[in-house]
C-alpha cells in the first residue's frame, strides 16, 4: 500500500493546497461546488459481522458513556450500550437534525437546521433542551474553555459572541489543541479558528471531497475524502497534512477508539468496515468486516471497543465485538 506524505505548510500560502479557502478563493477549483456524499451501495452478497438489531434507516450514530444514539429522520434513540438489544429511550426533535455530537459531560447536541435549534440531550433521562440559534445550526460542540461553539449555514458563532464568517458550509466542527478546526464540506477544507476571536488561520485543502473528520488522542484531526478515496491525517500546531492513505470503496463512516488507536472507516461502495491503527508513520489495516447495507454511521465504545454500524435504508444497527 502506498502512503504520500504532504509538506504543506499553513502558514506558506504559497504553496499547493495552503491558504486561506473562501470566496475569491484561487484555489477554489469552480464556482459551482457540489458537496461529497456516500456511495449509493451494492445489494449485500455477504451476511454482516457481528448482530444486527432492527432499527430504521439511520442518518447519524454517537456514543457517550453508556449510550449508544442514533438519528432516525426527527428521532433519537437512546440505547443502553450493555444491552443494545433492548427497547430504546427516544427523544423527539421538530426537525431532522443536521448533526449529532456528543459533549465532555455526557450529553449529546442535535443541530436542527430548519428550526433553528439545538438541541441538548441528556441521556440519563432523555430529555432535551432546545437553544435557539437564528442562521439555521448544522453543527454544535464544546468549544476549548467551554461554552457552545455553533456552526451555521455560512459562518461560525463562537460562545463569546464572536462570529468567523466566509464559509461555503461549515459542516463539522472538530476541537483539539485549544482550537476549533471547521470541516467546510462544500470548500473540502479544515480551517482552524480561535475559539475567544473567531480569527480564522490559514486553511488546508481536504482532499477533494472531504465529509467527516475526528480528533485523535495525539492533537491530530482525521478526515476522510470521500470523493479522493482517502484517509487524511492533519497535524495541528501548526495545521500540517502529514498522511494521505488509500481507502478506495467511497470511506464515509469515521469513528475513532482512543484506547486502542484505531480509526473505524464505513467503505459505503463496498458494504464493508475497516479498523485502521493511526498509531504509527501510516495507517495499519487490522480488521476488514462485511456491513449492514448503506453503512453511512459509525460509532465506537472505547471501554470495550464494540463498534455500532447504521444502515441508512433501515437494514438495522450492526453491533461488532473486535
Amino acid at each position: 500500500m502506498r502512503r504520500l506524505v504532504a509538506v504543506c505548510i499553513a502558514a506558506t500560502a504559497a504553496l499547493t493546497g495552503c491558504g486561506s479557502v473562501g470566496t475569491g478563493d484561487p484555489l477554489q477549483v469552480t464556482d459551482k461546488l457540489v458537496a461529497a456524499g456516500p456511495a449509493d451501495s451494492p445489494p449485500p452478497t455477504t451476511a454482516p459481522a457481528g448482530t444486527v438489531l432492527p432499527a430504521p434507516a439511520g442518518t447519524h450514530t454517537t456514543f457517550v458513556p453508556g449510550t449508544l444514539a442514533t438519528v432516525h429522520e426527527r428521532t433519537v434513540e437512546l440505547r443502553d450500550a450493555r444491552q443494545p438489544d433492548r427497547p430504546p429511550r427516544t427523544v423527539e426533535l421538530p426537525a431532522p437534525p443536521a448533526s449529532l455530537q456528543p459533549t465532555p459531560d455526557g450529553k449529546l447536541l442535535a443541530a436542527v437546521p430548519d428550526a433553528d435549534l439545538v438541541a441538548r440531550i441528556d441521556p440519563a433521562t432523555a430529555t432535551a433542551e432546545r437553544l435557539h440559534y437564528p442562521g439555521g445550526p448544522i453543527d454544535a460542540t464544546t468549544a476549548p474553555g467551554g461554552g457552545l461553539a455553533v456552526a451555521l449555514r455560512n459562518s461560525v458563532l463562537l460562545p463569546g459572541g464572536a462570529r468567523a464568517d466566509g464559509f461555503q458550509s461549515p459542516a463539522q466542527l472538530v476541537t483539539t489543541g485549544g482550537q476549533l478546526h471547521v470541516l467546510d464540506t462544500l470548500s473540502t477544507s479544515l480551517t482552524p479558528l480561535d475559539p475567544a476571536t473567531g480569527e480564522k488561520q490559514p486553511a488546508l485543502r481536504a482532499g477533494t471531497g472531504a465529509t467527516r473528520a475526528v480528533a485523535d488522542r495525539y492533537g491530530r484531526v482525521l478526515s476522510l475524502d470521500t470523493r479522493g478515496q482517502e484517509l487524511l491525517a492533519f497535524s495541528t500546531s501548526p495545521l500540517i497534512l502529514k498522511q494521505r492513505y488509500p481507502v478506495p470503496g467511497a470511506p464515509y463512516g469515521l469513528a475513532y477508539d482512543p484506547h486502542r488507536d484505531l480509526a473505524w472507516v464505513t467503505l459505503t461502495a463496498t458494504n464493508e468496515l475497516v479498523g485502521y491503527d493511526i498509531a504509527g508513520g501510516e495507517p495499519q489495516e487490522k480488521l476488514r468486516l462485511p456491513t449492514v447495507d448503506q453503512p453511512d454511521s459509525v460509532a465506537v465504545d472505547p471501554t470495550s471497543g464494540n463498534v455500532f454500524v447504521a444502515s441508512a435504508t433501515g437494514a438495522g444497527i450492526q453491533v461488532v465485538k473486535p
